[in-house]
């Protein structure tokens, strides 16, 4: 390790591979000297481990029925207590969180290389393309993005799959014009000048010095509003639009638990916990990532 570590901390770098791990090294100990981003990033590790091992931490199946001990209350048996139907909340928010897991992997996987190539395309080529892509994206951003997802969930049907589809067509307008302003500071720039002189197609010089220069501030906007596409999910649940029954999605949990919250409050107070805690963790992992990421904002 200590031979490692002088490897990264050389103060001249002997190859490329070296230069970009010192890069790398420098970045993870600005990100390690915020003890918020580390919370953020606690919080997020956490719901992946849950989501991993949810069949050895969960104790119970999400589905099995109690109802002797329906609607009780937290215990040593039941840690977060039970629902209506008598089962196991813990189980269901274990459960649960692989739900939340998929739904933001497969939400990032569409949004942000759709918005990447639409931004950086726009931005590049410039004219008419330009102005028919942004004309596009303006389309999208004219409607709030919650309106938009709950018209097109309904439109489509209630189910996961639609809820993920709704989410995505909705959320990928924002990081398309971010990557369009990142293109149009750097289009100009002498690097990319020198690229087209050496005879480099269109494709490459986006792919290979665009793209990469965008890639840092879409990744930056993709941690900081993951939280706002689980809150999403779980309003498309709540509505009965997203993971139908006896799927357990922590939204719809939620609208089950809504009509026992005076008595009966952890019914939907567990599930709300969970999806404050996730949103914390995205929220301040995003915080991290963007001073650490942002050289103007970590020049000022």
């Amino acid at each position: 390790m200590s031979g490692l570590r002088a490897w990264l901390t050389e103060p001249v770098p002997h190859s490329r591979a070296q230069a970009r791990a010192q890069a790398w090294w420098l970045a993870w100990c600005a990100f390690r000297a915020n003890p918020m981003a580390m919370l953020g990033l606690g919080l997020v590790l956490l719901l992946v481990l849950v989501a991993l091992s949810a069949p050895w931490i969960a104790g119970r199946s999400p589905f099995e029925q109690d109802l002797a001990n329906r609607l009780s209350p937290p215990s040593a048996e039941h840690w977060l207590g039970t629902d209506e139907l008598g089962r196991d909340i813990w189980a269901r928010i274990v459960w649960g969180s692989r739900i939340t897991l998929a739904i933001v992997g497969i939400v990032v996987v569409i949004v942000g290389p759709l918005g990447l190539l639409v931004g950086t395309v726009a931005g590049y080529l410039g004219g008419w393309v330009d102005t028919v892509l942004m004309r596009l994206t303006d389309v999208f951003l004219a409607f709030p993005r919650l309106i938009l997802a709950l018209a097109l969930a309904a439109a489509l049907g209630p189910g996961i799959e639609n809820a993920i589809l709704a989410i995505a067509v909705t959320a990928w307008p924002p990081y398309a014009r971010l990557a369009r302003a990142e293109t149009l500071t750097i289009r100009n720039s002498d690097f990319i000048a020198a690229a087209i002189v050496q005879g480099a197609s269109t494709p490459r010089i986006l792919l290979g010095h665009v793209v990469p220069l965008c890639l840092s501030s879409v990744i930056v906007r993709l941690t900081l509003d993951m939280a706002g596409i689980i809150l999403t999910a779980a309003g498309l649940g709540f509505l009965g639009l997203g993971a139908q029954p006896p799927a357990p999605e922590w939204g719809a949990m939620i609208a089950t638990g809504r009509q026992y919250v005076l008595d009966q409050w952890w019914v939907a107070a567990m599930p709300g916990a969970a999806i404050f805690l996730v949103s914390l963790g995205f929220n301040l992992l995003g915080d991290g990532l963007r001073d650490v990421l942002d050289p103007k904002r970590g020049a000022g």
